[in-house]
């Protein structure tokens, strides 16, 4: 019958990325959220700073880890940004500062206006502009080092998931 068929078909149907019709529920893909997710450590995360040629470029806002390689003008080797690169420069981003003091995920102090000012970058640059990577350690795991079963991937529906994992 036609059991032995879906296999192959699923992935004819990843590899053109076709989107799968409602008469065939069987065959939904996953949504992206449920894709694994990667983790990066402070240490991990500083190797991408843009001074390697050839490597990608990422900064973590709120967590989140977005690969900026292709905004390598603004974030690159020597570039006006690269301050913010390799690292949660969360506090930096809300307070519009490259001082090193701010480079970091630490928001306690910001005031109202530097936090929706931190939520409009966050979405309407970062978010609409580069593609997730992962997260920051700090992001999914608790102080203990156990997981935070409340951390939820962020939904980049604009963006095709890489199986970078």
């Amino acid at each position: 019958g036609m059991a032995g068929a879906a296999g192959p078909w699923l992935l004819l149907t990843v590899l053109l990325g076709t989107a799968l019709t409602a008469a065939e529920p069987e065959l939904r893909l996953k949504p992206p959220a449920e894709h694994p997710v990667r983790l990066f450590t402070e240490p991990e995360l500083a190797r991408y700073d843009g001074r390697q040629e050839g490597q990608p470029i990422y900064l973590a806002v709120k967590g989140v880890v977005f690969d900026v390689t292709s905004g390598k003008e603004f974030y690159g080797k020597g570039a006006p940004y690269n301050a913010l690169v390799g690292k949660d420069s969360t506090r930096g981003v809300a307070k519009m500062s490259l001082d090193p003091a701010d480079l970091t995920h630490d928001l306690t102090g910001l005031t109202e206006e530097e936090l929706k000012s931190l939520d409009d970058i966050f979405n309407n640059v970062y978010k609409a502009k580069y593609p997730i990577v992962g997260y920051t350690s700090r992001r999914i795991l608790k102080e203990d080092g156990s997981p935070n079963l409340d951390f939820k991937p962020e939904d980049q529906p604009h963006f095709n998931i890489k199986d970078e994992f």
